[in-house]
């Protein structure tokens, strides 16, 4: 997955800076962000401080190697079942 150019910090301040006032179509020319970025980062970090954004991304990190190895495990345990039917 592609890296976000800007920090924790900086998605933070742009989102503070709106809910200061300033317009949305501003903050965003200023920052060189679309608004449908600005949008994507309201829906998904609106009223996080920086540590809990942080945090979160922290946690779907985790959620996406528990998905993968879930699903090397059910893999792994289909080629088994195969692998005992055939003996039978």
């Amino acid at each position: 997955m592609k890296r976000s150019k800007f920090t924790d910090a900086q998605i933070a301040f742009v989102l503070r800076r709106v809910e200061e006032g300033t317009t949305i179509s501003e903050v965003c020319r200023k920052t060189g962000v679309a608004e449908a970025t600005f949008y994507n980062w309201r829906k998904k970090y609106g009223g996080l401080m920086p540590s809990e954004m942080k945090r979160l991304k922290q946690l779907d990190e985790e959620n996406g190697k528990l998905k993968r190895i879930i699903a090397d495990l059910s893999l792994d345990k289909a080629m088994l079942q195969d692998i005992f039917k055939r003996k039978l």
